[in-house]
Order: structure tokens, then C-alpha cells, then sequence
């Protein structure tokens, strides 16, 4: 099985980073493979341009929808959204890593959604939701909050609730293009933890990962979740 981690912070030594390490050493121990965009490392476009295409089917009206459905059917993306596409593709899992910033999700990621989600490739006329162009592949939601649980819930009056927060990107996103939304880690308030408090939320996510994967065909046991539940604590 193979794991595509998508992570959007601009900082090698975030808590962000530190949890994507620990995600991919759990996956590996589980004997998958793993891929990863780290999306500012490689410098990722945040908006969509024409330039995102080898060549404008309509050069007098630029349509980004009608582009990406061309590009799709003629192998027409440039290079560096063909790789986000073929790295997807690939992929049985895909893991979003990323910050809550202003209660939504990063510019960053909303423009590799833009750019790479593109229609024909993750959705058409014909097929979203239960019949999304990407059906069959699941996705874990992991992230960080600068706020702890307590505000958070104290500032749902005006933000809404976390779940709230993330509908439009789990439900108008990830299942509008057959995205199997599986689970969502929250790791509040990061930068006030100390160090057993990052301990035992590395312990947490990594038994999120296990519980993950035995979801999959071949994927772990019950009683090897337990086993390891067991060793971690």
C-alpha cells in the first residue's frame, strides 16, 4: 500500500514536519511506501495561471475549468502539476498535514486544490461525490491549532466548530471528488506543549496511523493495534 503525505508549512522544524516524520515512520513499520509533497519545499505555485497548461486550447478567454478538462483529455498540464497528479494517482492514502490558519486551511494547499484537483482529473459533469473521478482512495486530515480545545470551543460562537471549520475542505473537496474521508488528528495549542506533552501526542497519532491502517486489506489486526497500543504507552 502506498501513502502520499501532503504537507503545507513553510518551516522544516515545525511541529507540522515533526508529525509528518512521525507518521511516515509508523507507515513504514506497517510496511507501506510513502511519498511526500512538501508543498513550500518545492516551491509550489499557490494560484492557478494559464502558464499550468503546455498550450491554451481558447488563448482569447482563459476558462480554468475548461482548460483542466482539456489538459486531462490531451496530457496538456505542465510538468509540475502532471507530478502532483501522478503522485495522487498513486496513492491509496493521501494524509493532509498543515496548520489551522484564520480557521481554514492554508493558501498554500487551497491552490494545490485549484491547481491539481482539476476537472477530468478528480471530477466532471458526470461524476462527483459517491462517483468523484478520485473514488476509492481515502484521506486522514492531521493538524495543528495555535489555540487550545477550550478556546477553541469558546470561539465557535463566531468561527464555528472545528468540524465547521473543515466541512468545505472534507465535504466540498475531498468527497465532491470520491475522497474517502477516513479521520482528522487535531494536535491543539502546539506551541505551548512541553516536552511530555508532544510525547504523548507523537504516541496518540502514531495509534491514529495504526488504526488507519487496519482499515486497509492486509492491513493490521486488531490484536497488533492492541500490541502495539501497549508498547507505546
Amino acid at each position: 500500500m502506498k501513502a502520499l503525505i501532503i504537507i503545507a508549512h513553510p518551516e522544516p522544524k515545525s511541529m507540522n514536519h515533526s508529525m509528518m516524520n512521525v507518521m511516515v515512520e509508523r507507515l513504514k513499520f506497517h510496511g507501506w511506501t510513502v511519498e511526500i509533497s512538501d508543498l513550500y519545499a518545492e516551491d509550489f505555485t499557490m494560484s492557478p495561471y494559464p502558464s499550468d497548461f503546455n498550450q491554451l486550447k481558447n488563448p482569447l478567454r482563459f476558462s480554468l475549468a475548461h482548460e483542466q478538462l482539456n489538459a486531462s483529455l490531451t496530457s496538456n498540464y505542465q510538468r509540475e502539476i502532471q507530478d502532483q497528479q501522478r503522485r495522487l494517482k498513486e496513492a491509496d492514502l493521501v494524509i493532509f498535514q498543515f496548520p489551522l490558519w484564520w480557521y481554514s486551511i492554508p493558501a498554500i494547499l487551497k491552490g494545490w486544490v485549484e491547481r491539481v484537483l482539476g476537472n477530468g482529473f478528480a471530477y466532471d459533469d458526470e461524476h462527483v461525490f459517491e462517483n468523484g473521478l478520485l473514488k476509492g482512495k481515502r484521506a486522514m486530515l492531521s493538524l495543528t491549532t495555535g489555540a487550545t480545545n477550550e478556546e477553541l470551543i469558546a470561539d465557535s460562537q463566531y468561527t464555528g466548530s472545528i468540524e465547521q471549520m473543515l466541512k468545505p475542505f472534507i465535504g466540498g473537496v475531498l468527497k465532491f471528488c470520491g475522497i474517502d474521508w477516513v479521520t482528522t488528528f487535531l494536535a491543539p495549542a502546539v506551541s505551548r506543549m512541553n516536552n511530555n506533552d508532544v510525547k504523548q501526542m507523537f504516541k496518540n497519532l502514531s495509534l491514529e496511523i495504526d488504526q488507519v491502517v487496519s482499515g486497509y486489506p492486509g492491513g493490521s489486526s486488531t490484536e497488533l493495534s492492541k500490541a502495539t497500543a501497549i508498547e507505546m504507552i
